[in-house]
């Protein structure tokens, strides 16, 4: 029996169980026709108080789960599905909610999702984290001119990146889709993981995975006339990508600088800013790849012009399922390029249930193996066939459509005068109520006729603290914050006042530090802007010397994540530097002579991070 051990901690009073078991199925065939590969899951959730529990899961839709009398445990067991990685979440009396017993999460602007792995007995996926060497994944922050703000991104750079310290890489920049995060592609694409496998089978070329946040203008701090008029009339993000973003990655990595070696795609609304962004920009951008997307047929100079274009472009590559959404409109892109002498590589799938990352993945997989190779590529697209015959039935993407996917959510966090009013949307749900670091206890929340719970703190909220809301007696994150705290077990969800000084956008900074995720070593690491590029040629050893190098201990329930995230502790650094302090590395490595803070010696986070702002003055 193959067992999913995502679960670290338990909830108080809680069993010792699992949250998900699987094991292989006995008769059904897959979707990859290997009745051995299909896998059986078995879904168990504990919650006294709940009166009616279902499992949604992507392969299976939404369920009901049954409670034994005995144990107390919900449970249902699905399938037979096949290996691969499906969000899921449980529904609570009407209310989604995370796996609590789940470690591994779908970072998003709105739905909270746990994440199940199934993994393949008889043969290893390329997302698998297996043992071989990692690259590692940086959290950047940088000045965005377009933005009039500061923008996120995460970048990978491969194995060998602190190794050869002369070489030059070529650049991919991968966008996800709407309402998920610049994290989504590392986190739920394993964007990581999949050219760690590629590289190691010596299957692709190595290069700097860069992952923009597609919704960057989300950041800015909330104003009374909401977003400019002028800014939603604008391509910020073409804008920030080209004019930003690609600067900063170009003078703080080894890059190599012109369009043979540059990459340009993303997922579903990214996959159209991808191919937006560079079908606009041919000088810069030679590979070009869309999953479950396509873009505008009205630019001009790029479809009107096919030998030009064909000249330029080394890789056209997009993807999609026939049972997507979006199909209709992706089908009918590709014909328009076909229809204009447009070469392209065009793969379909009819297994991945449609709009999903388990394509996404599936798609990012085939393409790492062409990027960069020109001779590949050539025969990839010397190989193309035709877009799939109209049946008249393929489904279009519309204003419905849109509306159904992405209904219209509450607001919460909203700030306004220095208070915040919280919300969630539970109408069938008898009590709701906030508990917080804030709060000396729960508070009650107020129900409108609406089925909307909110409550209004009327203190200055002036640090960071972790917050739920609790339906019924069940614990809920804020299902409209984007903002999650990667905790074992239950995962809050995080407050930070934008009117704070360490607010990220307040912070005054020349230039931000970046948050280093060692994949071997299992630490994370927060170098600052003046020391960058020293610690890229040596690591801590070549910079201890001109800082100051604090130990940051994880709590119990804590991840490597959670000093950077929840204590924010990157942000404070570099404020403090700005105002006169002398260079620190924050590290959860082990290092001699740092000094030491842990966690758990704090009852909360506004302690744990003061106790390190003492140490940095």
């Amino acid at each position: 029996m193959l067992t999913i051990t995502f679960a670290l901690s338990l909830t108080a009073g809680a069993q010792n169980y699992k949250s998900t078991i699987c094991q292989p199925a006995s008769t059904a065939a897959s979707s990859q026709g290997k009745a051995s590969s299909a896998q059986m899951v078995t879904f168990q959730y504990r919650n006294d108080k709940a009166k009616d529990v279902q499992v949604d899961v992507q392969f299976a839709g939404r369920k009901p789960m049954t409670k034994d009398p005995k144990t107390g445990l919900w449970t249902a067991t699905l399938g037979p599905a096949a290996p691969d990685m499906y969000p899921y979440c449980f529904v609570v009396d009407g209310v989604s909610v995370m796996d609590p017993m789940c470690d591994q999460y779908f970072p998003n602007e709105g739905f909270k999702n746990s994440l199940l792995d199934i993994p393949n007995p008889d043969a290893p996926m390329w997302h698998d984290i297996n043992t071989c060497p990692h690259g590692t994944v940086q959290y950047i922050r940088y000045h965005s001119t377009s933005l009039g703000g500061v923008n996120n991104a995460i970048v990978y750079t491969p194995p060998t990146y602190g190794i050869d310290k002369q070489k030059r890489y070529p650049v991919f920049y991968l966008i996800s889709g709407t309402t998920d995060t610049e994290e989504v592609y590392y986190k739920v694409g394993r964007m990581n993981y999949i050219l760690d496998n590629l590289l190691a089978a010596g299957l692709a070329q190595e290069m700097i995975i860069v992952l923009p946040y597609g919704n960057p203008t989300k950041l800015l701090p909330p104003s009374p006339a909401g977003m400019a008029p002028g800014m939603m009339m604008r391509d910020v993000v073409g804008e920030d990508l080209i004019g930003d973003l690609m600067p900063y990655i170009e003078s703080h990595y080894r890059t190599i600088n012109d369009s043979d070696h540059r990459a340009i795609g993303g997922f579903s609304r990214g996959g159209n800013q991808g191919l937006g962004i560079g079908l606009r920009h041919l000088d810069k951008f030679s590979y070009l790849c869309s999953y479950s997307s396509f873009t505008s047929t009205d630019i001009p100079g790029v479809y009107d012009n096919a030998q030009q274009t064909n000249d330029r472009i080394n890789l056209f590559w997009l993807g999609v399922g026939t049972d997507d959404f979006l199909y209709g409109n992706a089908r009918d892109y590709m014909q328009h390029l076909d229809d204009h002498g447009i070469r392209c590589v065009k793969e379909y799938t009819d297994d991945k249930f449609g709009h999903t990352w388990m394509n996404a993945r599936f798609f990012l997989a085939h393409t790492m193996q062409l990027l960069f190779n020109k001779e590949a590529s050539r025969k990839a697209m010397d190989a193309a066939t035709p877009t799939k015959a109209k049946t008249g039935q393929e489904q279009q993407f519309t204003a419905g459509v849109m509306a159904r996917l992405f209904p219209r959510q509450v607001a919460s966090p909203e700030w306004q005068d220095g208070r915040v009013t919280l919300r969630i949307n539970a109408p069938e749900a008898k009590s709701v109520k906030l508990e917080g670091e804030m709060l000396a206890k729960p508070t009650d929340m107020q129900k409108d006729a609406d089925g909307v719970w909110s409550i209004t703190l009327s203190q200055h909220i002036e640090d960071v603290y972790k917050y739920c809301f609790v339906v019924d007696g069940t614990r809920v994150a804020d299902p409209t914050n984007m903002y999650l705290s990667p905790d074992k077990g239950f995962k809050y969800s995080i407050l930070t006042n934008p009117q704070s000084k360490d607010y990220v956008q307040n912070v005054h900074a020349a230039a931000f530090g970046k948050v280093v995720y060692d994949l071997n070593g299992h630490s994370a690491t927060y170098v600052p802007a003046e020391l960058i590029d020293e610690y890229e040629q040596g690591g801590i050893d070549a910079v201890k010397a001109k800082a100051a190098v604090i130990q940051v201990v994880p709590g119990k329930d804590d991840t490597i994540e959670s000093w950077f995230k929840v204590g924010g502790v990157d942000v404070m650094a570099d404020q403090l530097l700005a105002d006169g302090a002398k260079p620190v590395i924050i590290t959860t490595q082990k290092i001699a002579g740092a000094k030491v803070v842990k966690a758990d010696a704090y009852k909360t986070w506004r302690q744990r991070r003061d106790a390190v702002r003492k140490i940095i003055r």
